[in-house]
């Protein structure tokens, strides 16, 4: 399985973007599909993950309601939607899915064996 990111880029804070993983390869109905995000000098931290069959949708806590997941099915393809964008939300910005994770540890990326290259997401104040 392979993850193409794409979709970042400078914006103003209070601007959006959307994000876009594009799965290819041997993809599951099983797959959750993850996305996370690594600030230089931080360790990478889970943003949001969707579960591919049935589509329930996952946060971490301090980005629910400005961040939403979705999927299309027919595209392979998992979207990040970033709203109300702070400077605070700067970094690489990672797409990852695996078929095995447990929904108790989705948030931990080692749990991921799939990961797309980053997409870089800089916002200006």
């Amino acid at each position: 399985v392979q993850l193409q990111a794409f979709g970042g880029g400078l914006v103003q804070a209070g601007g959006y973007l959307r994000l876009s993983c594009a799965a290819f390869g041997r993809t599951s109905s099983r797959f959750i599909m993850a996305w996370f995000r690594q600030a230089p000098g931080k360790e990478r931290e889970f943003v949001g993950a969707v579960v591919w069959s049935g589509g329930r949708q996952y946060y971490a806590e301090s980005l629910k309601g400005r961040f939403t997941i979705s999927r299309d099915g027919a595209k392979n393809t998992v979207y990040l939607q970033m709203n109300s964008l702070e400077p605070e939300d700067t970094a690489v910005y990672y797409c990852a899915a695996d078929p095995n994770v447990i929904l108790g540890r989705i948030r931990y990326p080692g749990e991921y064996d799939y990961w797309g290259q980053g997409t870089q997401v800089t916002v200006s104040s």
